[in-house]
C-alpha cells in the first residue's frame, strides 16, 4: 500500500508514564501483547512526562534515546504501548530507521493473527483498512504530486489518490460482505429466539480464562491457551440446565483497555451474541493484581456495545492461583447468586456454576396444577411435548391432574394460544 519498514522479530519497547490516570497503560500488559504477536522484545525504554510531545510523544530527547537503544540491539521494530498520531509515527520512523508501532497497530496485529473464520477475517481486515486510511499521507513521497501553475501539472490522479480510492472501494465491499453474514446471524438468532432457548455469553478482560472455562462447561475443543486474544472468531454451543432446559452458551472475543474504536466498530457484528443475550457471564481473573481495573474496563465497552443493562454474573476463575480460596456462591442481600469463584482449569466449582446459572435463568419458572377435562386432551400433549408435566392424577370426574413446571414464557404462550381458556382449568 505504501513504504514502510518492513517489521521484524526483535522490538524495543517504549512505555511512558502520564500523571493523568486517562492515560495509563500497563507495561507488564504491553510484554504479553507483545509475546502473544510472536515478536522478541530486546530492550524497555520507560519515561515520565505530564502530557505527550506533539512531534516525537515521548519527547526529542527520549526519542534520541528510543533511536540509540534501535541501533545497539540492532532492533527491527519499535512498539509504543500509547496509540501515535500518524505524523508522530513518521517522524519516530525516519529518527529511528526502523518500522514504528502503536498500541492499536499491535492489537490489529494479532487480531490478523488470530482470525480463522471468514467473518473474522474480514472484520480485521475493515479495522486495518480504516487504521491504514489516516496514515496514507506522504507514503509515496517519491512518486510525482499533482501541482498548480503552469508546467507544473501531473499526470492526473496522483498515487495518494488511487490508494484513497482503492481503499474506499474495498471498505465498501467489506461493508457488504459483512452485512450478508449478520443477517445470517441473525435468522440463527431468530430461530433460537422462538425457540425461546436462553442465550448466555461469556465476556471479560482477554486473558481471563473464558475460553478455558467455555471448553470445561461445553466439553469443546476450542483453542484456548495463555495468551491475549487467543479467541477472536464467536463460538455457539448448546448446554443443558437443569430445571431450565436447553441454552446456548456464546465464547466471544475477549476486552481490554483502551481497545481501538476502529476494533469495537468493525467486531460489533459478532458483539451481537453479547447485546442480545439473556445473562452474561463476567469471566474476572482473580489471581491478576489489577482485577479491579479489568471490570471497569470490561464494563465500559460494554457501554459502548449498549450491552451494559443486560443482567450480569461475575465469574471469578483461577482461584487455584489463590491461597486458601475455594469454590463458593455469593449472594446478594435477597438471596440470588452474584459471584461464583471457580478454577475452569483445575475443574474446580462447576457444580456451583450450573446452579447459579439454574437460579438466575429459573427465576421466572411456575409451579402449577391443572384439572383438564376430556376434551382438553390436545393441550395435555402440548405440555408433554414441553417436557412441563411433573406427575399425572384422576379424579373421580374423569379429569386429568396434572402437576407441572414450566418457564413462565412457556406458560403465557400456551395462555394465549388456548384464548385463556387453560387459566379455567387451574386448581389451587
Amino acid at each position: 500500500m505504501f513504504e514502510r519498514y518492513e517489521a521484524g522479530e526483535r522490538a524495543i519497547l517504549v512505555h511512558i508514564d502520564f500523571s493523568q490516570e486517562g492515560e495509563r497503560e500497563d507495561l507488564e500488559e504491553l510484554k504479553l501483547l507483545v509475546s502473544s504477536s510472536g515478536v522478541q522484545s530486546c530492550g524497555v525504554v520507560t519515561g515520565r512526562r505530564s502530557h505527550p510531545h506533539p512531534k516525537y510523544y515521548c519527547g526529542a530527547g527520549k526519542a534520541e534515546e528510543i533511536a540509540a537503544s534501535v541501533q545497539a540491539e540492532q532492533a527491527d521494530v519499535v512498539i509504543f504501548n500509547h496509540a501515535l498520531s500518524p505524523a508522530q509515527e513518521r517522524n519516530l520512523e525516519q529518527l529511528c530507521q526502523c518500522r514504528v508501532l502503536d498500541r492499536t497497530g499491535l492489537i490489529l496485529d494479532i487480531f490478523a493473527q488470530r482470525a480463522r473464520t471468514h467473518e473474522g477475517k474480514l472484520q480485521v481486515e475493515l479495522a486495518q483498512l480504516r487504521y491504514l486510511s489516516t496514515r496514507l499521507i506522504r507514503g509515496w513521497t517519491h512518486l510525482e504530486r499533482q501541482k498548480g501553475g503552469i508546467g507544473l501539472r501531473g499526470p492526473g490522479e496522483t498515487q495518494l489518490e488511487t490508494d484513497r480510492r482503492l481503499l474506499r472501494e474495498r471498505i465498501k465491499t467489506i461493508l457488504k460482505r459483512l452485512d450478508k453474514v449478520a443477517k445470517q446471524r441473525e435468522q440463527g438468532r431468530r430461530a433460537r429466539q422462538r425457540r425461546e432457548v436462553p442465550t448466555l455469553s461469556l465476556v471479560g478482560y482477554t486473558n481471563a480464562g473464558k475460553s478455558t472455562l467455555f471448553n470445561r462447561i461445553t466439553d469443546s475443543g476450542v483453542y484456548a491457551a495463555d495468551q491475549l486474544f487467543a479467541t477472536l472468531d464467536p463460538t455457539l454451543r448448546r448446554i443443558e440446565l437443569s430445571e431450565v432446559g436447553p441454552a446456548i452458551l456464546a465464547d466471544t472475543v475477549g476486552f481490554i483497555r483502551h481497545l481501538p474504536h476502529d476494533l469495537v466498530a468493525a467486531f460489533k457484528g459478532t458483539l451481537t451474541e453479547t447485546r442480545e443475550a439473556d445473562l452474561l457471564l463476567h469471566v474476572v481473573d482473580c489471581a491478576d493484581e489489577r482485577a479491579a481495573e479489568n471490570i471497569e474496563s470490561v464494563q465500559s465497552v460494554l457501554e459502548e456495545i449498549e450491552a451494559d443493562q443486560i443482567p450480569t454474573l461475575l465469574v471469578y476463575n483461577k482461584i487455584d492461583a489463590l491461597e486458601e480460596a475455594g469454590p463458593r456462591i455469593d449472594r446478594d442481600e435477597e438471596g440470588n447468586p452474584v459471584r461464583v469463584w471457580v478454577s475452569a482449569q483445575a475443574d474446580q466449582g462447576m457444580d456451583l456454576l450450573f446452579a447459579a446459572l439454574t437460579e438466575r435463568l429459573g427465576d421466572a419458572m411456575l409451579d402449577l396444577r391443572l384439572a383438564l377435562p376430556p376434551v382438553a386432551g390436545r393441550w395435555l400433549s402440548r405440555l408433554h411435548e414441553l417436557n412441563a408435566v411433573m406427575a399425572t392424577d384422576y379424579d373421580e370426574q374423569g379429569q386429568t391432574l396434572v402437576t407441572l413446571r414450566l418457564p413462565e414464557r412457556d406458560w403465557q404462550r400456551l395462555l394465549k394460544a388456548s384464548d385463556g381458556q387453560l387459566a379455567d382449568f387451574i386448581r389451587e
